[in-house]
């Protein structure tokens, strides 16, 4: 068997969708839209690169590369320990999946709370529940295809379908006026607006999860593994750019009617009211849940997997149970404070996770480097981590005031230019080193004879 068939195929890709369609991806958007207005399509493509773009190919660079930890080995298997280890914690028990459990209490369930009920106890309870059944959905990830690609995806996908259509019978308006940084740089602004979705980091974990998939699938051959990635990755990259599209829209044609809002959730809560009446918080909020069990259940299952791997004392289902406990435990402290500390992390780490990705598309080309590699995720880092600590008011002296004079710094892409830079310098000094290796080896064999 060199392939699946196109049922399976749709399924993993289903499955592959679903695993990075979270709560997130359900409000930035919106939030875009309204806030973009008439520049909603130039702020989306920006959108659709570091959202849709990287996290197909980080998928597939995990895949081609036979886990995370090989592809971040090539810089250094120090840093390949560091960063995994890193990228795992974020997007999993530190961060990610408490967030996934938070994120649809606070949107979809607080707000309609009587004044009585104990908001304490109300998301107790609601945690507990989903954190529940996503335990016992990643208790059998070789199950997750079915589950998630037959049963939960489409329903989800059936529910923003249901949305849609209900904007065209009952249209919103035309799109606002743009606001803030969009009037200005809406192309970067929507670039920068894709890190909040953690996609891009959630690949460098979901790769080694399709790739399971789809070897439960009959599939063994790596050559066919790797293809198969790169077709779901293509078929759930589509979804998402027309579903990102959809949500976008839906945005921008409300903040003519409505105006600015605080959030995404907020925004679609008013196209919801305004579509479907009050039923229209209740279709909400089952979307909500939807979009972040699928992503949570997809974080507990690769950090899992992850993990287990690095102990082979603890088994797969106890890395899951505490994964799934830590994680409950931690959305508990609310959304606030989890999102309080994301977007420093994220603007440290998730340039580093696009250039790695990048490198690993290149890799042919550069011969996998250590040289190319190790340069340019450094200075990635550096100026990256720097600008972090810069956004919390965290100045690290002349450091940081020399990154300030860097092209793009102040648009959070300093970065940009200093990593392309290390990639062309490092290359010509690669290719040199080689060449002036081939010549000495040919001048010995000639003396030699």
């Amino acid at each position: 068997m060199n392939k699946l068939s196109r049922k399976d195929l749709l399924l993993v890709s289903l499955m592959l969708f679903s695993l990075f369609f979270g709560a997130g991806n359900l409000i930035f958007p919106p939030f875009l839209g309204q806030s973009a207005g008439t520049e909603m399509w130039v702020s989306m493509l920006g959108f659709f690169i570091t959202a849709v773009g990287f996290p197909v190919l980080g998928v597939v660079a995990v895949a081609k590369s036979k886990g995370l930890y090989n592809l971040a080995n090539r810089v250094n298997p120090v840093f390949a320990s560091v960063f995994t280890v890193l990228i795992y914690l974020s997007i999993g028990p530190g961060l990610g999946i408490p967030r996934a459990g938070s994120l649809p209490f606070e949107m979809a369930v607080a707000p309609y709370l009587p004044a009585e009920f104990s908001v304490t106890l109300a998301r107790f309870l609601f945690t507990a529940v989903f954190f529940c059944v996503a335990y016992w959905l990643a208790l059998a990830p070789t199950k997750l295809v079915d589950r998630m690609g037959k049963v939960l995806t489409p329903t989800l996908l059936t529910l923003i379908a249901a949305i849609f259509v209900g904007s065209l019978i009952k249209p919103l308006g035309g799109y606002g006026e743009p606001t803030g940084d969009y009037a200005t740089t809406p192309f970067v602004k929507g670039f920068l607006e894709g890190y909040l979705t953690m996609d891009t980091i959630a690949a460098l974990n979901f790769g080694i999860v399709i790739a399971l998939a789809i070897k439960t699938k009959g599939l063994e051959e790596e050559k066919a593994v790797v293809s198969t990635t790169v077709k779901a990755g293509l078929i759930a990259g589509g979804l998402l750019v027309a579903i990102y599209s959809i949500l976008g829209h839906l945005g921008a044609m409300s903040g003519a009617i409505y105006g600015a809002t605080e959030n995404g959730a907020q925004t679609l809560t008013y196209v919801m009211t305004y579509i479907f009446g009050t039923q229209g918080a209740l279709l909400l909020a089952v979307v909500f849940t939807l979009a972040c069990l699928t992503t949570c259940v997809g974080l507990i299952t690769s950090c899992g997997q992850y993990f287990a791997s690095l102990t082979p004392k603890m088994s797969y289902k106890l890395w899951a149970t505490v994964l799934a406990f830590a994680s409950f435990t931690l959305a508990n402290m609310g959304l606030n404070q989890i999102l309080s500390i994301s977007v420093p992390i994220l603007n440290a780490i998730y340039p580093v996770a696009i250039m790695l990705i990048v490198l690993a598309m290149m890799n042919r080309f550069i011969n996998e480097s250590r040289l190319v590699y190790s340069v340019t995720i450094l200075v990635t880092g550096v100026i990256s981590v720097v600008d972090a600590l810069n956004q919390v008011n965290i100045r690290l002296g002349a450091l940081t005031t020399w990154c300030e004079y860097l092209p793009l710094y102040k648009q959070g892409l300093g970065w940009v230019t200093l990593a392309l830079g290390a990639i062309v310098v490092t290359v010509v000094m690669d290719k040199v080193f080689q060449l002036s290796t081939s010549n000495q080896t040919t001048k010995v064999k000639y003396v030699e004879e």
